[in-house]
C-alpha cells in the first residue's frame, strides 16, 4: 500500500509539473542581471529579452548588482523552480568566483539549471599610443629586461581581464604589477597619461579609445582575431599557442527547473539568436554569438571552475 501511495503522488507530481510548463509563462518572468544597468552584462540581457517578447514571453529586467555578481546569483539560486525567476550568469560570478571568495553563497553547479549558452566576449590589451611598446613581444622583453617594472590596469581583482593577464604572464614566464580599479574610467584615464603601461579589458569598453587614436592594442585574447580590430594578432598568434580567455554570458534558472521549461527555453534562445538584428546589435557590443544545448553549457561552468581555479590559486587573488 505503501509503494502504490508514493508511486500514485510522484506520478501526479510530474503530471502537474507537466501541466505547469504547458501553461508556462502564464505571467511576466524575472531576468536578474548581477550587474548595474548600462554594462556590457545588463545590455546583452536587455537585447535578448526584447527579441524573445515576440515568442510569447514577457520579461522584467532586475538589476542585483553586488559581490562581483554574488548578489545577483543567489537571488536567482534562492528563487522557486518555477520558471518565473532566471539569471544572466557569466564567466566571473560562476566560474571564479567559487575559488576568488572564501565564502560563496551559492554553488555554481547543485545550486541552478544552465538553459542555454548566449555569448562570449574577448579582451583586448592595449597601451598608450605615446608608450614603447609596438607589439606584445615588446612588452615581454621589457619585463623580461627589467622585472616589475610594467603595471598593468583591470576594472578589478578577480576579473576575467586580471585573471586572462596572470594566464599571460604565465605563459610568457614575465612579471607583471596588477593596478585593480573600481570601474573602467580611472584605468584608462591612468593608462593614457602613462601612469600605467598595460590595460587589459572588453572591446566595448576599449573600441572608442582605439579608433580615435588614444589606445594602440597589442593583442586580442581569443583563440581568433577579432571582427572590429581584424589587424590586430590574437595572443596565442603572438607565440602563446593554445590561449584562449574570454567573458561568455548564459542563462540559467534555480536548481531543478522542469526539463519542459527548460527545453521550451533552450529552443527560443538558440532561435532568438540566429535573428540578424538581434546578433548585429550583440556583435556591436563585442560580443561573439554562441547558443548551446543546456548540457554543453552545464560542462562549460564546471571546466571553466577547474582552468579558472588554478589560475585564481597561482595568482593568490582572494576577496573575503
Amino acid at each position: 500500500m505503501q509503494t502504490t501511495r508514493r508511486a500514485v503522488l510522484i506520478a501526479f507530481a510530474a503530471f502537474a509539473t507537466s501541466v505547469s510548463a504547458q501553461n508556462w509563462p502564464s505571467k511576466p518572468v524575472r531576468l536578474v542581471v548581477p550587474f548595474p544597468a548600462g554594462g556590457g552584462t545588463d545590455l546583452i540581457a536587455r537585447d535578448l529579452a526584447a527579441k524573445l517578447q515576440g515568442s510569447g514571453y514577457n520579461f522584467i529586467i532586475d538589476n542585483k548588482p553586488g559581490s562581483g555578481g554574488s548578489l545577483g546569483l543567489d537571488a536567482a539560486a534562492k528563487a522557486p523552480a518555477d520558471g518565473y525567476t532566471l539569471v544572466l550568469g557569466q564567466t566571473s560570478n560562476l566560474a571564479i568566483n567559487p575559488s576568488l571568495y572564501s565564502k560563496l553563497p551559492y554553488d555554481s553547479v547543485k545550486d541552478f539549471t544552465p538553459v542555454s549558452l548566449v555569448a562570449r566576449s574577448p579582451l583586448v590589451i592595449v597601451t598608450s599610443t605615446t608608450a614603447p611598446y609596438k607589439t606584445l613581444a615588446d612588452v615581454v622583453k621589457a619585463a623580461k629586461d627589467k622585472p616589475d617594472t610594467i603595471n598593468y590596469a583591470s576594472s578589478g581583482s578577480g576579473t576575467v581581464a586580471h585573471l586572462a593577464t596572470e594566464l599571460f604572464q604565465k605563459a610568457a614566464q614575465v612579471k607583471l604589477t596588477h593596478i585593480p580599479y573600481k570601474g573602467a574610467s580611472q584605468g584608462i584615464t591612468d593608462v593614457m597619461s602613462g601612469q600605467v603601461q598595460l590595460y587589459v579589458s572588453s572591446i566595448p569598453t576599449l573600441l572608442p579609445y582605439i579608433k580615435s587614436g588614444k589606445m594602440r592594442p597589442l593583442a586580442a585574447t581569443s583563440a581568433k582575431r577579432l571582427d572590429d580590430l581584424p589587424q590586430v594578432p590574437t595572443v596565442d598568434e603572438s607565440g602563446y599557442k593554445g590561449f584562449d580567455a574570454v567573458t561568455w554570458f548564459g542563462v540559467l534558472g534555480p536548481a531543478n527547473l522542469p526539463k519542459d521549461i527548460v527545453g521550451r527555453l533552450n529552443a527560443d534562445i538558440n532561435k532568438a539568436l540566429q535573428d540578424p538584428a538581434l546578433k548585429k546589435k550583440l556583435e556591436d557590443q563585442g560580443a561573439d554569438v554562441m547558443g548551446s544545448t543546456a548540457e554543453a553549457f552545464a560542462l562549460l561552468i564546471r571546466d571553466d571552475m577547474v582552468r579558472w581555479g588554478k589560475v585564481v590559486k597561482e595568482s593568490g587573488a582572494k576577496v573575503d
